[in-house]
Parts: structure tokens; sequence; C-alpha cells
């Protein structure tokens, strides 16, 4: 059998002010850069994608690949036309004209483009037209999709992430191959379920590794095990401004009714998903008595800023917070900050060479949903190490992938240790910090520009995560309750803070 491949991953925060163009995806950044034809195959055998595990299953049945085209972006606000035509226009003129007998998407389930707000169901849409009924249609999900009717309409099966940070991209590919075999198996389109929860759940709580979400997928296990299911919940992108955002869950198998009326039963109560978070100060004090009695890293999340949600990465808030609480001075060279994004920064420190001392500002203000961030820390910096931004990951998570980050520096102001890169990545991974000479392990404090992601590399650092990892609240780009957005297509948002 021969299966198209083809991926298309952009999660858009529509709130965002950066927009994802073609030369976003030619870049990657976060992703491996667009790639099309035979190359793909070898990219998806050195980067652990979710192509890896279909590809890995398929070698096993026998099946034979044919590679369209993969590409991805950081998250921000929408594709643009141009960019969305490109992906379009590429993967379906190959479904027009290679012999293949099945289809598998690597999408990532909450890409919206300037001209259509539900991307993937548009995509999934010309390509059905183009492949007709009888052509299995099989596609993998971040678990932060929001999963459309057309999506359901026009996809055979559909599978999904199981963990936050996302490190089960292997598995959700393989999973998706099986259900492709199973189709084949059965002679067309399984029985399927699917409901939808009428509430956001804020990316904050949406971690797998603590409660409630964890018992939630625990459940998930436990039935598809027990009913012969295979069943997804993506608890959604809340920071999508169209009518279809959201969590759903569904379930493929003879007893997808049953399964998807459990998990419902589990899923549904929204108090469970509610949220506590503090400010930046409260955040950067508790930290500092915190590492003044412990013998490991402290972890402080600046999620509203993370880049993976659509954030500009650039914001100071717990930076200035930082400062003022002096946690350079009592911690001397042991407070890290990464990965802030300033091109500029960076520049005049590799203009300068390491060890000197410059006088600049780092990071920017940005309006956000809630306001205007803080302002640029201004100062004299010393230039503790240079790189040109390439590394490769070594943690759980995208094991495997070459960083492209451009001109990236290590500087450092009252003891604390910022390291600013010319391109937005969020800090998922320890290499990131050690390619400037920064080891978190070795740190009493480690602010990452990151929600969840950091966890899968980062956990390891400190010596409790329920109490050694805490959220810090600073003006950015992606609120962590939802109802601080200012939505004009969704009708009604629940809020999360108590």
């Amino acid at each position: 059998m021969r299966v198209l491949v083809a991926g298309f991953k952009h999660e858009t925060n529509s709130f965002a002010s950066h927009r994802a163009d073609w030369p976003a995806f030619e870049r990657g950044e976060v992703c491996p850069k667009a790639i099309r034809g035979t190359p793909m195959l070898e990219m998806i055998s050195a980067v652990d994608v979710s192509a890896t595990g279909f590809a890995r299953y398929a070698t096993m049945k026998g099946w034979t690949l044919v590679p369209s085209l993969w590409c991805g972006a950081v998250p921000s606000s929408y594709v643009t036309n141009d960019a969305f035509e490109r992906i379009c226009g590429a993967i379906v003129s190959d479904a027009l004209k290679l012999d293949f007998d099945a289809v598998y998407l690597e999408l990532h389930g909450a890409a919206m483009s300037e001209a259509y707000d539900d991307a993937e169901g548009e995509l999934l849409r010309r390509l059905r037209d183009a492949v007709g009924p009888s052509i299995p249609i099989v596609v993998s999900l971040d678990l932060h999709a929001n999963v459309t009717r057309a999506m359901m309409e026009h996809a055979d099966a559909l599978v999904a992430f199981r963990t936050y940070p996302h490190i089960d991209y292997v598995k959700t590919g393989e999973r998706a191959a099986i259900l492709l075999d199973r189709l084949l198996l059965n002679g067309g389109r399984e029985a399927r379920s699917a409901d939808r929860l009428p509430f956001l759940i804020s990316i904050n709580v949406q971690g797998t590794a603590s409660e409630p979400a964890k018992g939630c997928y625990e459940l998930l296990e436990e039935v598809d095990a027990r009913l012969g299911t295979v069943s997804s919940f993506c608890m959604g992108f809340p920071a999508s401004d169209f009518e279809e955002c959201g969590p759903v869950v569904w379930s493929h198998g003879e007893r997808a009714s049953e399964a998807v009326a459990i998990l419902m039963e589990r899923l549904a109560e929204p108090t469970q998903w509610r949220l506590s978070a503090r400010s930046a100060r409260e955040t950067v004090e508790m930290a500092l008595t915190r590492a003044a009695a412990c013998k490991r890293a402290i972890v402080i999340a600046d999620t509203q800023d993370n880049p993976g949600v659509g954030g500009t990465s650039s914001t100071t808030g717990v930076l200035h917070a930082l400062l003022a609480a002096g946690a350079g001075r009592n911690f001397p060279g042991r407070v890290a900050l990464g990965v802030l994004y300033d091109p500029k920064a960076a520049e005049i420190a590799h203009r300068a060479g390491a060890g000197q001392t410059i006088r600049c500002a780092i990071g920017e203000s940005v309006q956000t949903p809630t306001g205007p961030s803080e302002p640029p820390v201004c100062g004299e910096f010393k230039v503790v190490a240079l790189s040109d931004g390439v590394t490769i990951f070594k943690g759980p998570k995208m094991t495997g992938f070459q960083t492209q980050l451009g001109p990236t520096a290590c500087l450092e102001i009252d003891g604390v240790l910022v390291i600013v890169s010319s391109a937005r990545i969020g800090a998922q991974d320890r290499e990131l910090f050690r390619m400037v000479g920064v080891h978190p392990e070795t740190m009493k404090i480690v602010v990452v520009k990151s929600s969840h992601h950091f966890r899968a590399d980062f956990e390891c650092v400190v010596e409790m995560p329920d109490t050694d990892i805490l959220f810090a609240i600073a003006p950015g780009m992606f609120p962590i309750d939802p109802t601080d957005l200012q939505w004009k297509k969704l009708s009604s948002v629940t809020r999360l803070r108590p």
C-alpha cells in the first residue's frame, strides 16, 4: 500500500500581533523547515515528529510512503493567505498527480488563516475533493487542537496527543497508522462519536502530569483498553477567536458512543479546571524564599509571554521583578532567564565580543490584551557568552530537532543571566541555555518563557515539582484566563479564575 504523507503545523493566537507568512514556514524556528518530496523522509527519520511514528508502523507493515509537503511555523497570529494557499496548493497538487491508496496528515488543529477561521478544515475539504470519497484520510492532531465539524466530516479518522508537554509525538503517529490499518481491515470508516465541552480550558491547567488532566487521560487509556476504542481529548487552544474554539472528545470503534459518554461524565464538570496564579513580584519573592532553603533550582514559567502560544517572547515583566528583588545579588550568576527575543541586543553583543561590557536596552513593551507590558530593561550588561544559535535538542520533546536561532548571547546584569536570541522559541529544552554556557541544573532560579513544555526537560532540575515550579503573571500576548481576551466570534466564555 502507498500512503501520501504531508504536514502543516501552526497554532494561531488570533489576538497576537505578528502573522505567519511563507518565510516563517521556510524558517521553521520551533519546527523543522518546510520540506517537500523525498528529503521529508530523511527529516522524519532524524527528528521525532508524529510522522516519525507513522513511518515506523508503515515500515513494519510494508507500506510505501509518498512524501508531499511538511511545514510548520512558530505560533503567531493568522497564517497569511499567501502562505496558506502555497501550503494547500502544494499538498493538493501532489494529491492530484501522485499515486497512492491512502493519506496521512500531521496537522496541529488550531490553525487559522486570514481567509479561513478553520484552516485545517479547509485543507481537508480541498484534499477530499481531490482524492474522492473512497481514499481514506487519517489525521494526527496536537492536544491543543480546536477540532471542528469540517475536520470530522472530511477525515476518516483523527487522533491527538495525550501528553502536555507533548512527548508522545511518535506514539500519536503510530496510533494514526493503527487507525488506518483498522479502517482498511474494516473496509471503510469506523463508527465514531464526539462531544464538545461548553467552556474553554486555560493552557495553565492543561498539563497532563497533574490533576485534573492527569486523571482524565488515565481514564481515557483505561476506557480504550476496556472497550477496544481509540479515543482522543483535545483540550483546545483558548486563543483562537472563532465559533468552534474549545475542548472536544471523540472516539473510534464499535463502542465509541459508550466511550465518549464515560469520558464526558469525567470531563464536563467546569470547576475542576479553575486556575490560580500570582503576580511576577509575588512569584519571585516565593522563589527567593524557597531557593534559600533548597539545594536545587526553582523554575518560574513566564507563561503569558510564551512564544509557543503566540507570545512575542520579548516582554520584561519577570526580569524587572528579578532585578527589583535583588535576585542576582542573592545568588550571583545563578539566576537565569531565557529565551528573550531581541535580535538587536544579540547583534550588539556579538559586535562587542565575549567578556566586554555593553550599554543597551533589552526586551520591548508591547500592547497586550490586558494593557502595555513593562518597558525594556536598560543598563550595562556583561557579554558572558556568544552562540550562533544552532543546537540540537536532547530532551524528551522533539528529540534531535536542530535550532536555527541566529546570533544568540548570554548577558549579565546585576547577577542575573539573560539569554537573548534572534528568533522566537519557547524554552522547552535545556540545550537552549547550555549553548551559551548556562546549565539550568546548577542555577538557583531559572525563568523560562514557556507554559508547560519546559516541564519535559526542566522538571528534573527541581527538588519537588509541586512546590518548586511556579507560574508568574506578567503582561504578555497570551493571558492565562481566556476571559481577559476581547472575543468577537466566540459567543460565550466561562471565567476560570475563582
